[in-house]
C-alpha cells in the first residue's frame, strides 16, 4: 500500500534488508506529526483525531493525542540536537500552555486533571508522555518558557504524584514525571518518594531472562520491551545514574537475547498481548539497546529489526489514507483492541523513535544492515521466567511463540470465562497469525466439554522449560473454565507441554480428573484462503480420525476470515492426548503425518520417534522432557 507522505529514496548499499536510513526514521516521524496536527485545537493543547472514544472520554483522548505525538517530535528534535525545520516544539509549546492554564475546566483546550487510576486515570499515562517529551527538550522548549508557564505545568504534572497509578507498569509514569522535575531543579520529597517506590516495585516484579511481569502475576508481553525495560534505562541514559543503568541495563541485554529472535523476516513482531495497535513501538527495546549500549545485538542487525518492524507496518496499511496511524493492526482491526483504546491510543507508537537519540554518526546508523536472527538459522529458545517457548524457522522466516506462562490474570482476581482473552489465552502466537475474535473459534486451543459446554485457558502455572540442540519445550497445567454452567468441574486439570523441534510442535496434553462423557477439541494455526500459510494437525494418540476444519468468519488481525484445523476425541479419568501441529510457509513442505514414525503412550509418559531417528519423551509427575538424535 502507499504511504501517504514522501519518504527519501532507499539506500540498498547500507541498509541491504530494509533500504531504510535515518532519513526514512525523520520523515516519517515529520509525516505522522503533519498528519495528525490537522486535528488540534486551535491553542493546539488537545489532537482530537476522529474515531470512536475511548472509555475515558473525548477530552482524554484529545490529551493523548498532544502527549503521545510530543513524544515524537521530542525523539526527532533532541536526536537532531535541537534542529526543528518544522517548528514542532513551537507548537507543543503553545499547547502546553493552554492546556494547563485552567486543568479540568470544560472548555476548548484544558486538560483533565490527573487523579487515580480508577477515577480518572488516563491523563496519569499521558504524563509521562509530556514529562519526557519535555525532559528531552528542555533546552529548547522548557527554559524558554516564562515562569507562570513552568509553575502550571508542574502543579498538572504532580498530579500524578498524588495519585494512585493502575497496580502495574503505570507506577513509571509518576517515576517518568518525576525524573524530569528533578531534572529541571524542581525535586522533592514527593519526587523521590515515587522514584523509591516505582524501583521497589520493579524489584518484585522482575522475574528473571530479562523479563518483568506487569505488575503482580503473571503477564508478559510487549509491555516489557516499550515500558519496563524503556523507562528506567532511558531515565538512567539521560541522568546518568550509573548504579540505575548497570542493573536495569543488564536485564535489558538479558530481554534482547530472546526478544531479538522475536521479530520475523519480513518484520513483524509477535501478535501477543494487549495493546498491539502500538505497533512499532515493539522495537523500542531493541533500538534503546543500541543507544545505551546494553545490547548482544551488532548495531546492523538493530537497525534491520526496528527499520524492518518500521517498514513492515507502513506497508500493510497502518496508515488511514490522510496519514493517521489507525486503531488495528495492518489497517483498523477491532478485535484487536481494549476498551481503554481511542483514536490516538496508536501513537505510543513514537516510543521506537528512541532511535532517533542515536545521532547520525552512531553505529546504528552507520554499520551496514545484517541479518535478523531468524533470518540467520532455524532457533528454538526457551525462556523458563516468563514460561515461554520461541520457535523460528529461517526457511519462511516465521516465529512462533508457545506461551505457557503468560495468563494476564491477577493474583486477586477469580478466573472467569467471561474473562478470557485470545492475546493471553491460546497456546502460541506467532508474526504471520493472529488470535480469533471472541465469538468465533478459537485457534490453538485445547477445550474440555463436559455436557456440551467448552472451556477456555485462563490462569497458568508454568511447569519448566528447556532446551537443547534445535529443540526446546515449555510445560504448564490449568484448570478449565467453562463458558456456561458451573465455572468449574472439581478435580478436572490439564497438564500441557509442547516440544518444538524443526517445523513441528509436538503438542501432549494429559487430562485428569474428567467426567464420563468428556470431550474435547484442539485446534490449530487460523490462518486465510488468500495466505501462502499451511496451517495442520496430525493425530498421535487420544484423537478420533480425521481432522476436520472449522472456520472463523471474523477473521483476525491478517486475513478477514480464517480456518484452523480441529481434532476431537474422548476424555475421561486421566488420559493423554498427543498431536503434531504445524504452521509453515513452506509450500513444498511435507505434511506432519510423515514426521513422526512411532508413539508409544503411558498415563505418565509419552515417546514419539521421528523420521529422522530422533525420539522424544515427555514424562509426567514431574514434569521432564528428554529428546535424543539417533
Amino acid at each position: 500500500m502507499s504511504i501517504p507522505f514522501e519518504l527519501p529514496p532507499e539506500d540498498r548499499a547500507s541498509s541491504p534488508f530494509t533500504g531504510y536510513t535515518r532519513a526514512h526514521w525523520e520523515a516519517v516521524a515529520d509525516g505522522l506529526l503533519a498528519a495528525a496536527w490537522r486535528w488540534a485545537t486551535p491553542g493546539g493543547a488537545l489532537l482530537d483525531l476522529p474515531g470512536r472514544p475511548s472509555r475515558s472520554g473525548v477530552r482524554s483522548d484529545g490529551l493523548e493525542g498532544y502527549a503521545r505525538t510530543f513524544l515524537a517530535a521530542a525523539f526527532r528534535v533532541a536526536g537532531a540536537g535541537g534542529a526543528d525545520p518544522h517548528g514542532w516544539l513551537e507548537r507543543y509549546a503553545h499547547g502546553l500552555v493552554a492546556g494547563t492554564r485552567t486543568p479540568g475546566r470544560e472548555d476548548t483546550e484544558s486538560w483533565p486533571v490527573i487523579l487515580d487510576h480508577d477515577v480518572q486515570g488516563q491523563p496519569m499515562v499521558e504524563s509521562a508522555s509530556v514529562a519526557l517529551g519535555l525532559r528531552l527538550t528542555a533546552p529548547w522548549l522548557w527554559k524558554h518558557l516564562d515562569e507562570d508557564a513552568q509553575d502550571r505545568a508542574e502543579e498538572w504534572l504532580r498530579g500524578a504524584l498524588r495519585h494512585t497509578p493502575a497496580p502495574n507498569n503505570w507506577y513509571l509514569f509518576p517515576f517518568t514525571v518525576a525524573g524530569f522535575l528533578e531534572s529541571v531543579g524542581r525535586g522533592d520529597a514527593a519526587t523521590a518518594a515515587v522514584r523509591e517506590r516505582a524501583l521497589e516495585l520493579m524489584e518484585t516484579w522482575y522475574r528473571g531472562d530479562g523479563w518483568y511481569a506487569d505488575g503482580d502475576g503473571r503477564a508478559f508481553d510487549h509491555y516489557n520491551g516499550w515500558a519496563l525495560h524503556l523507562y528506567p534505562v532511558l531515565d538512567a541514559h539521560l541522568s546518568g545514574d550509573s548504579e540505575l543503568s548497570e542493573r536495569c541495563g543488564a536485564r535489558l541485554r538479558a530481554h534482547l537475547e530472546g526478544y531479538g529472535l522475536m521479530f520475523g523476516a519480513d518484520g513483524a513482531p509477535l501478535h501477543f498481548g494487549r495493546s498491539l495497535a502500538y505497533r512499532f513501538a515493539a522495537s523500542a527495546a531493541v533500538s534503546l539497546g543500541a543507544l545505551t549500549g546494553h545490547t548482544p545485538l551488532t548495531p546492523g542487525a538493530s537497525r534491520r529489526l526496528a527499520s524492518g518492524s518500521l517498514r513492515y507496518f507502513l506497508e500493510r496499511g497502518a496508515l488511514t489514507g490522510d496519514g493517521l496511524l489507525s486503531l488495528g493492526w495492518h489497517g483498523p482491526h477491532e478485535p484487536t483492541l481494549q476498551s481503554y483504546s481511542g483514536p490516538a491510543s496508536p501513537y505510543w507508537a513514537s516510543k521506537a523513535f528512541v532511535a532517533l537519540l542515536a545521532p547520525a554518526e552512531h553505529p546504528l546508523w552507520t554499520a551496514r544492515e545484517e541479518a535478523a536472527p531468524v533470518e540467520a538459522a532455524d532457533r528454538v529458545l526457551a525462556l523458563p521466567a516468563p514460561g515461554l517457548l520461541v520457535q523460528a524457522t529461517r526457511a519462511d522466516g516465521i516465529v512462533r511463540l508457545h506461551n505457557h506462562g503468560s495468563d494476564h490474570v491477577r493474583p486477586h482476581e477469580g478466573e472467569t470465562a467471561a474473562e478470557d482473552d485470545p492475546h493471553y489465552g491460546r497456546q502460541a502466537y506467532s508474526t504471520r497469525t493472529g488470535p480469533t475474535a471472541p465469538g468465533n473459534a478459537a485457534d490453538n486451543h485445547l477445550s474440555v466439554e463436559v455436557a456440551g459446554r467448552g472451556s477456555v485457558r485462563r490462569r497458568l502455572h508454568p511447569l519448566g522449560a528447556g532446551q537443547g540442540d534445535g529443540w526446546g519445550w515449555a510445560a504448564s497445567w490449568h484448570r478449565p473454565v467453562f463458558t456456561a454452567g458451573p465455572p468449574m468441574v472439581p478435580g478436572l486439570r490439564v497438564e500441557s507441554v509442547t516440544v518444538a523441534y524443526g517445523r513441528y510442535e509436538l503438542r501432549v496434553h494429559r487430562v485428569a480428573g474428567a467426567p464420563p462423557g468428556a470431550r474435547l477439541t484442539h485446534t490449530g494455526w487460523a490462518t486465510g484462503p488468500d495466505e501462502p500459510l499451511v496451517s495442520a494437525l496430525h493425530p498421535l494418540h487420544g484423537w478420533d480420525a480425521p481432522v476436520d476444519v472449522v472456520r472463523a468468519p471474523q477473521g483476525t488481525a491478517f486475513t478477514r476470515w480464517a480456518e484452523m484445523p480441529r481434532l476431537t476425541g474422548a476424555a475421561g479419568g486421566t488420559s493423554p492426548h498427543v498431536c503434531l501441529a504445524t504452521l509453515t510457509g513452506e509450500s513444498e513442505a511435507a505434511p506432519p503425518a510423515g514426521a513422526v514414525t512411532g508413539t508409544t503412550v503411558d498415563e505418565a509418559w509419552v515417546e514419539v520417534v521421528w523420521a529422522d531417528g530422533a525420539r522424544t519423551r515427555v514424562s509426567f509427575e514431574p514434569v521432564e522432557v528428554t529428546h535424543t538424535t539417533a
